[in-house]
């Protein structure tokens, strides 16, 4: 059953860890992101690997047994926004690790405007900054539902504020 205290890992290495073209990309994509260390990108790639994984099963079962299951993933990735309701298996399968970067709390806040940079938006969501439906989140690792996109905000109003005028007076600097 496993030691109480440690949790079970929610990614994994990759197999052949010094191939080039392999570094390149997840460095690219860690800086794209804003991710702090590889192991996030591991994790989005975990979740990503067990989805396709499911599809995988899936397509190998019975037509009958498949419909229910095929919808129960599809609307699992559609509550997200990756993927669309009238989706099928194939497109689960052709999914990408940045489709699950994309719906990140840090890349979300970017996004919409409410950072200048992904690291201000890292930053500004662990301290506490950043709040969806008035609930504060402080994981910028929070895969952000569709229907949750439009609610997050800053956690207090003023803060907003003091991140416009800092803005403002790093404007004035430049100049």
């Amino acid at each position: 059953m496993g030691d109480p205290k440690k949790p079970k890992k929610t990614y994994e290495r990759p197999r052949k860890p010094w191939v080039k073209q392999e570094i390149i990309m997840r460095k690219e994509l860690c800086a794209k992101y804003g991710l702090k260390n590889k192991k996030e990108l591991w994790k989005a790639e975990a979740i990503l690997r067990n989805k396709r994984k499911t599809a995988r099963e899936l397509l190998a079962l019975p037509l009958e047994e498949r419909a229910e299951r095929q919808k129960e993933l599809i609307e699992s990735l559609a509550k997200y926004g990756i993927l669309k309701k009238d989706s099928t298996l194939d497109d689960v399968l052709s999914l990408t690790v940045e489709a699950i970067l994309e719906r990140r709390l840090q890349t979300i806040v970017w996004r919409k405007g409410m950072a200048r940079t992904i690291k201000q938006a890292r930053q500004l969501i662990r301290h506490g900054h950043i709040a969806i439906s008035g609930k504060r989140v402080t994981a910028p690792s929070y895969l952000v539902e569709k229907r949750e996109e439009n609610a997050i905000t800053y956690f207090k109003p003023h803060i907003e504020e003091k991140i416009m005028a800092v803005a403002k007076e790093k404007k004035g600097e430049e100049k």
